[in-house]
């Protein structure tokens, strides 16, 4: 614990929908839904407009459709809002060399260790110079709590919502805490909430009242002893500016069950390449692979295989992947598939013996193509080809990072609220599609809210586009 509120929380509000306001003028100050919009989708996250009617984030998105049917509804753009994230770690980064980021919109800063602040009025001057620093530099908000603790930082940063700093003095945790819910303690969530409730603890005052004797026999030595001290408005935990990465995963909800074992095997080699491209981002390579599979009455099963050394060959991931889906029995129907990495590493110590594996099975694979062509069978086979990749799917990050990604030969696919441009209109956005149409409206983040036109899905003037940056002074050139 320390004696000044130099230990920083930053969170950006209601981040994804901001960030698409923020891009879409005609949005602003309209309830805006972001998530899968399958329906099997859940709420990523709601504007402070959506909340109003009761939308939240992991709620399912057929209710949130009923809560508020008239919101904007809009796949996530998650290659766009890693973009602003990194703009807004940066600005994090020059406070202070102990950053710990918790996700793409929230972090953690030392300011002590930045030598920024000693005291509340230092600290409090520094969170309102990032806070401009963030407005200017992405056009977004975000709220700053501070404290001399990572616990009761992140309780005033929630408090600050939206758009707002708050400092709670060291030395009025106890008081700050003791009437609040026990929810609100750090590793209680509703189980661990609800045996204290029926225990007669529902306060922090409660536990803290309870003892630590108490308190180990509910929860056991750990958590018990750990909970007490938190109680009591303790917590020594230091910002840590590296957090070691020990899996990288991606997953797909399907909107209806797969039972051609044709396309479930394309979907686990498509999530396989996906989840290679994440890996290889991230600058490690892995040992172990794991495939995840959610069959139609919700068991999960996961497999897992371990190479001779670590990889981010995106063939030996593929055809590992593989080969544990043999080893799952689909007759039933598959809802879910996952393909992850763990083991990793920050070098790669090739398994050649794999590669060659790979490398033949590519060959295989390719004889196979030819031989169906010669004996005419190539059109059912391109046909499945065209519409497995991503037909039906609620993706998890980088699936949809661009509209028509995945889509067949025939007809271009394109996803709600993704950048497009047109070679007469200029940019825009979808706004929705279906029935062979796609709808776009033609603004720009700096622009007033623009025409809606309507185009054929394969109109060849109508492109995906990048996004345009949400501040003008930083657009690109030829943007």
């Amino acid at each position: 614990m320390r004696a000044a509120p130099t230990i920083l929380h930053l969170d950006m509000d209601a981040f994804f929908a901001a960030a698409e306001q923020a891009a879409k003028p005609s949005l602003r100050g309209k309830p805006v839904v972001v998530g899968g919009l399958g329906p099997r989708g859940v709420v990523a996250t709601a504007s402070y407009e959506a909340r109003r009617f009761g939308v939240h984030s992991a709620m399912p998105m057929g209710q949130a459709r009923r809560l508020a049917p008239n919101a904007a509804y809009l796949v996530p753009r998650f290659a766009f809002y890693r973009s602003i994230s990194e703009q807004v770690m940066e600005l994090l980064g020059r406070l202070s060399p102990l950053v710990e980021p918790l996700s793409l919109d929230e972090a953690f800063v030392d300011l002590e260790a930045g030598g920024l602040a000693d005291d509340s009025a230092s600290a409090r001057a520094v969170g309102e110079r990032l806070r401009a620093g963030i407005l200017a530099t992405t056009g977004l908000t975000g709220s700053v709590g501070l404290a001399g603790s990572k616990m009761i930082a992140k309780i005033a940063s929630e408090e600050a919502k939206p758009d707002g700093l708050v400092l709670i003095e060291p030395g009025t945790e106890r008081e700050l805490l003791g009437p609040r819910s026990v929810r609100i303690l750090p590793g209680v969530g509703p189980a661990t909430g609800e045996h204290l409730r029926r225990a007669g603890m529902t306060t922090v005052s409660d536990l803290a009242e309870a003892g630590e004797d108490e308190l180990v026999r509910l929860l056991g030595r750990a958590h018990g002893a750990s909970l007490h001290r938190m109680a009591q408005g303790y917590d020594d935990r230091p910002v840590v500016a590296e957090r070691d990465a020990k899996s990288v995963s991606v997953e797909d909800t399907f909107d209806v069950d797969l039972h051609d074992r044709v396309r479930i095997r394309t979907e686990v080699e498509r999530l396989a390449e996906r989840c290679v491209a994440r890996l290889r981002a991230s600058g490690h390579s892995g040992r172990t692979i794991v495939l995840k599979v959610r069959r139609y009455d919700f068991s999960t099963l996961t497999r897992s295989e371990t190479l001779r050394g670590p990889t981010d060959d995106p063939g030996v991931v593929r055809e590992a992947a593989g080969r544990l889906l043999e080893a799952v029995d689909t007759t039933g129907g598959v809802r879910l598939l996952g393909v992850g990495v763990s083991g990793l590493a920050d070098y790669t110590q090739e398994d050649l013996f794999a590669q060659a594996e790979s490398a033949q099975a590519e060959e295989e694979r390719a004889a196979a193509a030819v031989a169906a062509v010669v004996a005419g069978e190539s059109g059912g086979g391109g046909a499945a080809g065209g519409g497995v990749a991503g037909a039906g799917a609620v993706p998890d990050e980088s699936a949809s990072d661009a509209p028509g990604a995945g889509a067949g030969a025939v007809e271009r696919r394109w996803a709600p609220g993704h950048d497009v441009r047109h070679a007469v209109h200029g940019a825009g956005w979808v706004q929705g599609s279906g029935v062979g149409r796609v709808t776009v409206r033609f603004e720009e983040p700096w622009s007033a809210p623009g025409r809606v036109r309507t185009f054929s899905v394969d109109d060849p003037e109508l492109e995906p586009s990048e996004p345009l940056p949400l501040v003008r002074g930083e657009c690109r050139a030829g943007a």
